[in-house]
Order: structure tokens, then sequence, then C-alpha cells
């Protein structure tokens, strides 16, 4: 069942007066066909409508990916329980990820992360990624659909011995789902606190990234031309702003995750791709993204 924090399906119809119940009925239609697609809700097909500007075919397509995605790439969307998961645990200490309240002067919303343990043998980069994916998961329900959405990662404190336990088909698969499958109408991402293994990042990220991407990315490394984008006041007090400490917001989402342990079940049991049903030839990780071979991590001299 269906936690009653979550956004329904009125709401969103009621949020936005584009969204027409035709065009939901249309995909729901067009999801019963997909023999190897889970049943979508009418919530999240919404989502997926709206950050496709209600284009049909591009939400379909974002549908099919977002579901592969979730079921190929185990290693951030399995074993989501926060109560039994220790790497999950230890990643819910290293870094925090949060929405913030308040909105940038367009009503596009921000999504916040910041390193909390500096120590960078504790930093596993799947591990990190996975945690950050399940706050964006609760997020998305909770919040719905909204105007736009920015990812803001506060780069203080990363080093050149975070770099090098980053893994590049990591960066690789999470671009893949933050650009092709995640129902967000993406208005920036922005790296604020810019450190010199910010160039080493950006060499492993910008071969993963397309164009519309690459126009929406800044990197800052002073407050002056952040404040362009995001007001400064909707930041924790330790990013510079005055909006609350960042463990009041930490410990919040953590929580959360610990509440909805029982919908993250529910959505690794039933929200995933049936390949051997999926009409034409089923899909495997390679198809999806390449060999990997040895294409594991950089290293750092």
């Amino acid at each position: 069942m269906q936690p009653s924090k979550f956004i329904t399906f009125e709401e969103e119809l009621k949020n936005n007066p584009e969204l027409k119940e035709s065009d939901i009925q249309m995909l729901r239609e067009w999801n019963a066909k997909q023999p190897h697609l889970p049943k979508i809700s009418d919530t999240d097909l919404a989502l997926f409508l709206h950050s496709n500007y209600y284009l049909m075919e591009a939400a379909k397509s974002a549908i099919d990916a977002y579901y592969t995605v979730r079921t190929h790439v185990p290693e951030f969307f399995s074993n989501r329980d926060i109560w039994t998961t220790k790497e999950l645990q230890k990643a819910a200490n290293v870094g925090a990820a949060t929405a913030l309240q308040g909105t940038t002067k367009e009503g596009y919303k921000i999504i916040f992360w910041k390193l909390l343990d500096l120590e960078p043998s504790h930093f596993v980069h799947n591990d990190i990624v996975k945690y950050y994916c399940m706050v964006l998961d609760l997020w998305l329900q909770t919040d719905g659909t909204k105007t736009g959405h920015i990812i803001l990662v506060d780069m203080q404190g990363v080093s050149l011995g975070h770099v090098g336990r980053l893994s590049p088909m990591t960066t690789k698969k999470f671009l893949y789902y933050l650009q092709d499958a995640l129902p967000v109408r993406l208005k920036g991402l922005h790296f604020m606190n810019s450190v010199p293994a910010m160039d080493l990042i950006l060499a492993m990220m910008k071969p993963f990234m397309k164009k519309e991407l690459l126009d929406i990315l800044h990197i800052h490394t002073t407050k002056d031309t952040l404040k362009k984008f995001i007001p400064l006041e909707i930041l924790p007090n330790e990013a510079g702003g005055n909006a609350g400490a960042l463990n009041d917001y930490h410990q919040a989402r953590k929580k959360d995750l610990e509440d909805y342990r029982d919908w993250f079940a529910q959505d690794e049991a039933n929200n995933r791709v049936k390949e051997s049903l999926r009409p034409g030839k089923a899909k495997n990780v390679t198809d999806i993204f390449g060999v990997e071979g040895s294409f594991k991590k950089l290293d750092i001299d």
C-alpha cells in the first residue's frame, strides 16, 4: 500500500492544468501492451509525461529506460533496506543528500549533496550513488512534478583521494539514468566550492554527458556566481546559507528512508523489467552500457 504522504494522482491533475486524463489513459493502454514492463501507477505516469513536456513518445522512451536501468544496475537499485544493509548505513554517514526548502526565483527545487566524512577510504562510489538515488526516489514520490529541478553538489572536502575511488563505469551509469530515465525537468547541475580535483572529475564525466547537460553544467569557485542561480539563504548553514543545520536535514532524510523501507522492498520486488518478455531482443547490461572491461577506476599517482 502506498504511504499516505506520497503525492496522489488527483493532486497532480490539480497542480498541472496541462496534464490530461486522456493522455494518462493512452499511456496506461500502452503500458498494458508492454509485457516486460511492470504496471505503472498513474502518479508515476504523470511524472514521466510532465518531465518530458507532455511528449508521448519521449515519455514512453523514458519509462522504458527508467525500469530497464533499475533492473540492470543492481549496485544502485537493489538491497535498499537501510535497516539491514551495512554498506548503505556507511554511505549514509559519508555524505548528506537532501532536498532544500524553498526554490530558485524560477520556482525550481534543489537537491543538495555534501561530504560529511572527509576520509577518502570511507567513500564507496556505488554505495554513495545508491543512497543518493534512494533520497531522489522518495523526493519524487512525495513532492511530485515541479517546474524544474537543480542538482547542487558542495565540493568542499573532496580530495584527489576521493577521485581515485571514483569509477568511470559508475559515473557512466548514473549519468545515463539522469539524462535518459529520471522523470525530472533538470534545469541545472551545479558544483559549488570547486576544488583542484574538479578538473579530473569533469574529465571523467564529460564523455558521458549530452550537450543538453553540458549546457546547464556550472562550476562555482565563489558564492558570487552561485547566487545568480540559487538564493544563498536557502542553503544549509554549513554551505553558507541560513536555512538550518545540515545535520537536521540529513537525519530527517535517513528517517524517511527507514520509514519507507516497505516501499523500497515493494519497488524492488515489483517495479523491474522482465527481459524474457521484452518484445524483440532482450537487453543486458552490456547492450546498455558497453563492455566494462578494465574500465574500473582512475589511478591517481
